[in-house]
């Protein structure tokens, strides 16, 4: 899976040019967040007291400078994601080449084989993309963001808050409770993801055969497989229920939370409305990349199904072969 893009010569500007660009692009769009949010300061600063002299013309002229961060940063974010998908599929491209001649010279009967080459390949390389990258979004956001939020941990009202950077303590402490709780709720998640798949594939394998000779179809059979599928989706629905009411909860909390922690301080005079949204953005920022894999605890339990599907693949491939593939 790695080996044929990472370590071979045919793909190697691909596979590393395409990951430093990727990490170049969000590198800058991170720094486009961070003036973002001195700018939610300011802004918001003036907006709570609007009267004051030049109001207005400073209103316009903080507009303006929102263009110029906000328009840089969809700019980019676009021209991110266009990058990524041609590297994604530059790697199932890959892979693709690699276990076709070595699957054609093979005796050994993989259960959906042509799946796991043609669908499993694409999937797993979008989701290694899209996640990857998100990883790398969310270390660069912590880096950025926590002597931000660090420094406007001052000022607090709530006593038990009162300490050196409370507010970073906070959120990473919720983060890491999130993640232990998503963990432990979805602990059954990629083994039903890796049996679905399973059954998917069979039936698939049986619709295909069908097409070339209808007569071969035992509909009998083919009931029998659509059932095992209805049996494994419902009990993913089910499991799938409980996480994502957990994860909605956790993310429309974590929404407020920032506000419930910072609200008696602006009551008290002690920060401004500025400050406030900044301290909210910053939270948020730095909750959201410690959190990172919890909003995506789906795509990730998806790819843990398909890596572990391809490494039976390579495995077997492996043994037929008598050598590393």
């Amino acid at each position: 899976m790695f080996r044929c893009f990472f370590i071979s010569r045919a793909w190697a500007l691909w596979a590393w040019g395409g990951l430093l660009s990727m990490v170049v692009l969000v590198y800058v769009t991170v720094q486009q967040t961070v003036r973002l949010n001195s700018w939610y300061g300011e802004f918001y600063d003036l907006l709570q007291k609007p009267e004051q002299a030049g109001g207005l013309e400073r209103f316009w002229g903080y507009m303006q400078d929102f263009a110029w961060i906000a328009f840089p940063y969809v700019l980019l974010r676009s021209l991110e994601k266009f990058v990524a998908s041609h590297y994604a599929f530059r790697w199932r491209q890959a892979m693709t080449l690699h276990y076709l001649p070595r699957w054609q010279n093979t005796v050994v009967d993989v259960e959906g084989a042509s799946q796991r080459i043609q669908e499993d390949c694409m999937r797993f390389a979008r989701q290694t993309e899209d996640i990857g990258l998100g990883v790398v979004r969310a270390v660069m956001t912590l880096i950025s963001f926590i002597p931000i939020l660090w420094g406007l941990s001052k000022g607090m009202a709530i006593v038990w808050l009162q300490f050196e950077g409370s507010l970073f303590w906070v959120a990473m402490t919720t983060a890491v409770g999130g993640y232990l709780l998503s963990w432990f709720i979805g602990a059954r998640l990629p083994g039903l993801e890796y049996n679905n798949q399973k059954v998917e594939a069979a039936l698939r394998k049986n619709l295909v055969y069908a097409e070339d000779q209808r007569g071969r179809m035992d509909l009998g059979e083919v009931l029998a497989l659509f059932s095992a599928v209805r049996f494994n989706n419902f009990r993913l629905f089910n499991n799938y229920a409980y996480f994502n009411l957990w994860s909605n909860l956790y993310t429309q909390t974590m929404l407020i939370f920032p506000y419930l922690l910072m609200g008696p301080s602006l009551f008290t005079g002690a920060i401004t409305l500025g400050v406030i949204q900044q301290v909210g953005n910053s939270f948020g920022e730095v909750n959201n990349s410690f959190s990172y894999l919890i909003d995506r605890w789906t795509d990730v339990t998806e790819l843990r199904s398909i890596y572990r599907r391809l490494t039976e693949f390579e495995k077997a491939l492996q043994a037929d072969l008598g050598q590393l593939v």
